[in-house]
């Protein structure tokens, strides 16, 4: 019987330190949940991990757009401590819904341009676009890509370019012509750019993408050229910010995940890991970026009520195209 006892005994120590361990692995760790596009040097974590004694894990969910709704379905039991890549379109519908404790810290901007395949308009002896208005022309028939602005931040943007530019009476318009033009719409921005687009390494179909002023950056060939360039007119500023969810398990791992995120070592991490501008003017730019990636010429969408008005242009952009 006294073995028997001992033996009960031992188990419950072995039960209650399992559980102590158990309970100190779930507040030791801080959960990022993120778009599908972010990314993180493995040497980055670990430092992140070993100044702040929190081992991070990420959770990719989806584009921002859809991040975004995820985050709203699930607000009464969060499925993070923190997220990253709620920009200035969907910025009022995370506070509004109550996602966010505090207030949202900008991380990175970036601006969404039309981007262009040198090459393959070159090789047909084929002008290339110098304006979002001409992508509508005969010639550039069946060449153009974009991201559903009903799933991603980037599609948003453009969206919101268009009523910008067109105005609210004739943004359909111009949808509507894109459409009868052969355009092609996908997810996302990767699905976009990376599967889709000539210029990029998935060496798509179409020589005409939605992405970023930055993008050809990273398209630089063995002649030190880049075979992308942007249409650096009528462009939307893009800035993307992280923020404590609501109900954050680890809320002080949170804190000290959007400490590191305005960093020097995080930010000087940005362009070469996201194609974005760092939000600290005084982070220097890799040396390949004053020549391929510059800022917009002009931007457009500032003064647009995105906020008040994206549910209803959604829907219109929907029935257009469904």
């Amino acid at each position: 019987m006294y073995r028997t006892l001992r033996l009960a005994a031992i188990a419950l120590i072995a039960t209650l330190s399992l559980s102590g361990c158990q309970a100190s692995q779930t507040t030791d760790e801080v959960v990022l949940v993120t778009h599908d596009s972010f990314a993180m040097d493995a040497s980055l974590i670990q430092q992140f991990e070993s100044s702040s004694g929190f081992r991070l894990k990420i959770v990719k969910a989806g584009e921002a757009v859809t991040m975004v709704n995820k985050l709203v379905l699930t607000k009464e039991q969060p499925i993070g401590d923190a997220v990253f890549g709620i920009d200035n379109n969907l910025s009022e519908l995370a506070t509004s819904n109550g996602l966010i404790s505090g207030k949202l810290t900008a991380v990175d901007f970036g601006d969404v341009c039309m981007n262009y395949d040198l090459h393959w308009f070159a090789e047909r002896k084929i002008a290339v676009p110098e304006s979002i208005r001409q992508l509508t022309a005969a010639k550039y028939r069946n060449l153009t890509v974009v991201s559903n602005p009903g799933t991603s931040s980037s599609g948003l943007a453009f969206l919101a370019t268009t009523i910008d530019v067109f105005g609210e009476d004739g943004f359909l318009a111009y949808w509507s012509k894109l459409k009868s033009n052969g355009l092609k719409v996908v997810a996302g921005w990767e699905d976009a750019y990376f599967t889709e687009f000539s210029g990029s390494s998935g060496k798509g179909d179409y020589p005409i993408a939605l992405s970023y002023s930055s993008s050809p950056a990273f398209e630089i060939r063995d002649d030190g050229k880049s075979q992308t360039a942007s249409i650096l007119y009528d462009c939307f500023r893009q800035t993307e910010f992280v923020g404590e969810l609501n109900g954050a398990k680890n809320s002080a791992g949170a804190k000290a995940l959007i400490k590191f995120m305005k960093a020097k070592e995080f930010q000087t991490a940005l362009p070469e890991a996201m194609y974005v501008y760092p939000i600290d003017p005084n982070i220097p730019l890799p040396a390949d970026w004053q020549k391929f990636a510059p800022s917009a010429l002009t931007l457009v969408g500032d003064e647009l009520d995105v906020a008040g008005n994206r549910t209803r242009w959604l829907k219109s952009w929907s029935n257009l195209f469904e």
